[in-house]
């Protein structure tokens, strides 16, 4: 597969949106090209990993995670599963099994450090994308506040008066 159209799906991934053209072939480049048969678990929840999963054709199913509903829950093609595990050691928190066969680009946390060592913009780059991210969570948690307050304050629980205890004990 030309590198070209491995490079298209990284293009509709939020976390490479703005990146040079250059970047995100050298990205491409130092991925790892896995072939994923129907069946095979591509991330196990709770398990460490080292690497997000690109999937650049087939299909997937999410079968364990946040917010997972009764079922399976399709994953298409230029899905990135796991994104924080090619930055920062951490778990999965998702279960992705190949419902057919899967193509995709493996890119490991080792070859995305080396990555932004040799281009720290690629490294600016990741922390203005989580940072905006963050804001956004953070702007929604106030949000949330606000809607809350507008309820008034909560009730303030009364503790019975001494009497009533000494009467409730006997």
């Amino acid at each position: 597969m030309a590198i070209d159209a491995l490079v298209r799906p990284l293009l509709n991934v939020p976390l490479f949106q703005g990146l040079k053209p250059l970047q995100l072939t050298e990205i491409v480049r130092r991925a790892d090209r896995i072939v994923y048969k129907p069946g095979d678990v591509i991330m196990a929840a709770h398990a460490e990993a080292d690497a997000a999963v690109l999937l650049i054709s087939g299909e997937a199913v999410r079968t364990e995670g946040p917010g997972y509903e009764a079922g399976e829950e399709a994953l298409p093609a230029g899905a990135l599963i796991s994104e924080m595990t090619m930055l920062i050691e951490t778990e999965c928190t998702s279960t992705v099994v190949a419902r057919t066969s899967v193509r995709a680009l493996r890119i490991t946390r080792s070859e995305m450090l080396a990555h932004m060592s040799a281009d720290p913009s690629l490294a600016d780059h990741f922390i203005n994308k989580i940072s905006g991210r963050l804001s956004s969570f953070v702007e929604g948690l106030r949000e949330v506040d606000r809607s809350l307050a507008s309820f008034g304050p909560p009730p303030v629980a009364t503790s019975p008066a001494p009497a009533e205890v000494g009467t409730a004990l006997h």
